[in-house]
C-alpha cells in the first residue's frame, strides 16, 4: 500500500524545504519527490502546510500516563508508553529502568521480550540507567541499590534479554575493563552517567570505547578553573551526549554552551517519568517538575516536541537543527535506520504546526491522526 504526504514543509537533514511530497510504501520511505510529480490519486494525505520531520527518538524515558515502567516493568506499561508517545510524535524510544533491585531489572527484561510480539513499532528496546553508577553522583538513585558491575551478572542480563538491552548507563571509572569490553563487543550502547570521573579519566575512556554521555551536567562534577573535572573532557572528546532541555534540569544558557562545544553530538532526551506512589521511585509532580518524596529533583515532564520548542524559543537553535537533535543524532548513536526522510529509511514521520501541536504521526507507514 502506498501513501503520499503532500502540502508539506519538510524538515530534513538541517533544512526546511517546500514543494515536496513524501511517498511511503511497505513501511519504508520510497521517495521524496516534487509536489508536481504526484498524481491526484487515492492514498494522498494533505498535511495542510504543516511541518513534516523524521519521527522523534527518545533514548531515555521511564514511563507515562500513570504507568511507571521503571518502577513496575510490565507489558501494560510498555503499551501505555507506545500509545502516549505515538500521540506525541515519538516514533522510537528506549524504555528505561533506573537503579533498582536485580529482580526489577530482570522483570523489565522479561516484559520487553514478552511485549515484542505485540509492539506497535516505536518500542525499540531497553536502556538500563544503573545500577552500575557512582554513589557520589547518585542524584535520585538510591545509594543502597548502586553496585559495581560483575562480568557474570552483565553477561547474564545481556544474554537473557535476547537483544532487548540496547543501551546501558554506567560510571566507567568504577567498572572493570572486562565489563566495558564485553558490553562494547555485545553491541550495547555504553553511556557514561552518574559519574564522578575526573578530566583525566574522561579523556581516557570517552570514545575509547565509550561513545556516549547521559544527561549532560546532571549527576556529574561541576567545572572548576583549577580542577576542570569531567565536563571539559566531554567537550574536548565530543562523544554523543544527551541533555534534558526543560530549563529545570539544565539552564538554557548552559544548553547554549553545550551546543557550541558539541555541535552535532548533542541530542535531546526527555528523561520523562510519571507519578508513582509505590516502589523505589515515588515521583511527585509539583507543577513543573517531578521530585522524590525528599524533594530531590527526579525525571522531567517533557515531551520530545516540547524539548525541540525549548531549543528554538529559549536556546536560539534554529528549528531544523533542533529537529536533528531529536532525530538524526540519536539515530546515529543507536545505529537506527531512522532520523532522515530519504528513500530506504523507516517510514516514521511527525507532522506538527507553527504552534508545536502534533496533528499526525506516521509509524512504519501506519498513519495516526489527532
Amino acid at each position: 500500500m502506498q501513501t503520499i504526504f503532500h502540502n508539506i514543509r519538510l524538515i530534513n537533514n538541517g533544512q526546511i524545504i517546500a514543494g515536496k511530497a513524501i511517498i511511503v510504501e511497505n513501511e519504508k520511505i520510497k521517495a521524496v519527490v516534487n509536489e508536481s510529480e504526484t498524481a491526484a490519486e487515492a492514498g494522498k494525505i494533505d498535511c495542510k502546510g504543516n511541518y513534516v520531520s523524521p519521527g522523534f527518538l527518545d533514548l531515555q524515558i521511564y514511563g507515562s500516563g500513570g504507568q511507571l515502567f521503571a518502577g513496575k516493568p510490565t507489558t501494560a506499561a510498555l503499551k501505555q508508553l507506545e500509545d502516549d508517545l505515538i500521540r506525541q510524535g515519538t516514533t522510537g524510544f528506549f524504555a528505561t529502568i533506573g537503579t533498582n533491585t536485580d529482580e526489577i531489572v530482570e522483570q523489565g527484561i522479561e516484559a520487553a521480550k514478552a511485549y515484542r510480539q505485540q509492539a506497535q513499532g516505536n518500542f525499540l528496546g531497553l536502556h538500563l540507567e544503573g545500577p552500575f553508577l557512582n554513589v557520589a553522583k547518585r542524584g535520585a538513585h538510591p545509594a543502597h541499590l548502586i553496585q559495581k558491575a560483575t562480568l557474570d551478572k552483565v553477561k547474564r542480563w545481556i544474554e537473557s534479554a535476547e537483544g532487548e538491552i540496547k543501551m546501558i548507563t554506567i560510571a566507567p571509572e568504577l567498572q572493570d575493563q572486562e565489563v566495558i569490553d564485553y558490553l562494547h563487543s555485545a553491541g550495547v550502547v555504553i553511556s557514561s552517567g552518574h559519574s564522578n570521573a575526573t578530566y583525566e579519566q574522561g579523556k581516557r575512556f570517552l570514545n575509547k570505547p565509550i561513545p556516549a554521555v547521559t544527561h549532560l551536567y546532571n549527576a556529574m562534577p561541576s567545572m572548576h578553573h583549577r580542577e576542570p573535572g569531567y565536563i571539559p573532557a566531554i567537550f574536548e572528546e565530543r562523544p554523543y551526549t544527551s541533555i534534558v532541555a526543560d530549563g529545570i534540569h539544565v539552564d538554557f544558557a548552559m544548553i547554549r554552551l553545550a551546543k557550541r562545544e558539541l555541535v552535532d553530538k548533542l541530542f535531546l532526551i526527555t528523561d520523562a517519568v510519571t507519578a508513582a506512589t509505590e516502589g523505589t521511585y515515588q515521583h511527585q509532580f509539583t507543577g513543573d517538575r517531578y521530585v522524590m518524596p525528599d524533594g530531590t529533583l527526579s525525571g522531567s515532564s517533557l515531551t520530545m516536541l516540547k524539548a525541540v520548542q525549548n531549543c528554538v524559543d529559549h536556546v536560539g537553535i534554529d528549528l531544523p537543527e533542533a529537529i536533528n537533535m531529536a532525530t538524526l543524532y540519536p539515530a546515529r548513536l543507536a545505529g537506527l535506520n531512522k532520523g532522515r526522510v530519504a528513500a530506504g529509511y523507516d517510514a516514521d514521520l511527525t507532522i506538527f504546526n507553527d504552534t508545536f501541536d502534533i496533528s499526525l504521526t506516521c509509524l512504519n507507514g501506519k498513519v495516526y491522526q489527532f
